[in-house]
């Protein structure tokens, strides 16, 4: 099949299907980044220690990320319109449970709920498959960059959930975000269709996994999405506690800014889809990366609120954003049709991974003498230059796309 009879299968569904599976991602996204934003409250009222601050920031990343494995491989066989609309309901669980917890006021109840309230972070698994089989091989850098930017849900939810807070109160915030998703899922099982090019693929789950497993382009490209969409992660969550300990904003001020940094990354995304369809996802991510190893460097050496140091946490977000768009550009260039879902959800959960570690690693390291991050930073800039020279010696230039067989 060519591109052009694959695309006119596909109609006029694009549009739309695609918005819905941003709008599904975006909301979701909002609901795993429920605990960042209100991390510096948690901490005031139960008296945590900046590691347990950084454990309770990181654990939602450990399921978003591992869970995308399995979600990948099950998108394979149930579909994107169907795991995307399950997802969307499960996660009102424990968003409520997470609410209960708090008002507990159990640390270890947060953890586990916390814990869980990954499952919503693995909607990325499910959407990246979906909006693939929507449009042809030229058109998927543009395709699975716009569906990239629901990461946007992160900037919601560092902008709206601590006013949520202070407007409606604790519990009323987070029965909001539950409402919210009730009505996406149900949306999405209203108006949502897969694509007419979409084939089921009943094969197992774990062989599939293990034949992802054994293409290389599976780590390449598993290793560079740590790196930047990790990055991203990572300082979507841990950034409210960073400007709280470093320039001392207060919790709305922090979300807001937060927000902006996580806006500067979402601009970014489908900019890296677009400029990979355009120039070559190779030629995007190392731009990403030495732009990443540079804003890290001018991080760490404290700049002045607000104008130096605004644009270069904006700068950070821009090239940890525009080289996510990027990896998963050059995903659809180098993985067979076929195997799209099963080597998604082994990338994605690299790129969840990837965020779940440097709030440990900054907590770990926060010096509270001099209110520096210092060590971290320079840990990131060291990872940067790494990917970057990897990617520039080791990972091929191909022009071509892969069709599947048959094609």
């Amino acid at each position: 099949m060519t591109e052009t009879t694959s695309t006119a299968r596909a109609g006029s569904g694009q549009a739309l299907n695609l918005a819905l599976a941003t709008w599904a991602f975006a909301i979701t996204f909002w609901a795993w980044n429920l605990v960042g934003p209100l991390a510096a409250l948690y901490s005031e009222d139960l008296d945590l220690s900046s590691n347990q601050k950084a454990l309770l920031i990181a654990t939602p990343v450990l399921v978003g990320a591992v869970g995308r494995v399995p979600v990948g491989a099950l998108t394979d066989r149930y579909g994107g319109r169907t795991m995307l609309s399950a997802l969307s309901f499960i996660s009102i669980v424990p968003v409520l449970l997470v609410a209960w917890a708090g008002n507990l006021e159990s640390y270890p109840l947060l953890l586990v709920f916390g814990f869980l309230l990954g499952i919503a972070g693995t909607s990325f698994a499910a959407g990246i498959p979906f909006v693939n089989a929507w449009y042809g091989p030229s058109r998927r850098g543009f395709a699975t960059g716009l569906f990239g930017a629901g990461m946007g849900g992160t900037a919601l939810s560092s902008f709206f959930t601590p006013r949520f807070v202070q407007w409606f109160g604790y519990t009323q915030a987070h029965l909001i975000i539950a409402a919210a998703l009730a009505v996406t899922g149900v949306v999405l099982m209203l108006l949502m269709r897969n694509s007419p090019t979409w084939q089921r693929n009943d094969q197992p789950v774990m062989p599939k996994l293990k034949a992802a497993s054994k293409l290389p382009v599976t780590w390449q490209m598993a290793f560079l999405y740590a790196v930047t969409f990790g990055g991203f992660v990572a300082f979507s969550t841990y950034l409210p506690t960073y400007l709280k300990d470093v320039y001392d904003f207060d919790l709305a001020g922090a979300g807001t800014r937060t927000a902006g940094f996580a806006i500067a990354a979402v601009i970014a995304r489908p900019l890296g889809g677009v400029l990979s369809d355009r120039v070559h996802p190779r030629v995007v991510v190392l731009v990403s990366l030495a732009g990443a190893a540079v804003s890290a460097v001018l991080m760490a050496l404290k700049p002045e609120p607000e104008i130096p140091a605004g644009t270069v946490f904006v700068l950070m977000a821009f090239f940890l954003g525009l080289g996510s768009g990027g990896v998963f550009a050059w995903v659809a260039r180098r993985v067979p049709p076929e195997r799209v879902g099963s080597v998604t959800g082994v990338v994605g959960a690299a790129g969840g991974l990837g965020g779940y570690f440097p709030p440990l690693v900054m907590g770990a390291t926060y010096n509270e003498v001099t209110h520096s991050y210092t060590i971290g930073l320079v840990l990131l800039v060291v990872t940067a230059v790494v990917a970057f020279l990897f990617t520039y010696w080791r990972l091929p230039r191909e022009e071509r796309a892969p069709t599947a067989p048959g094609a």
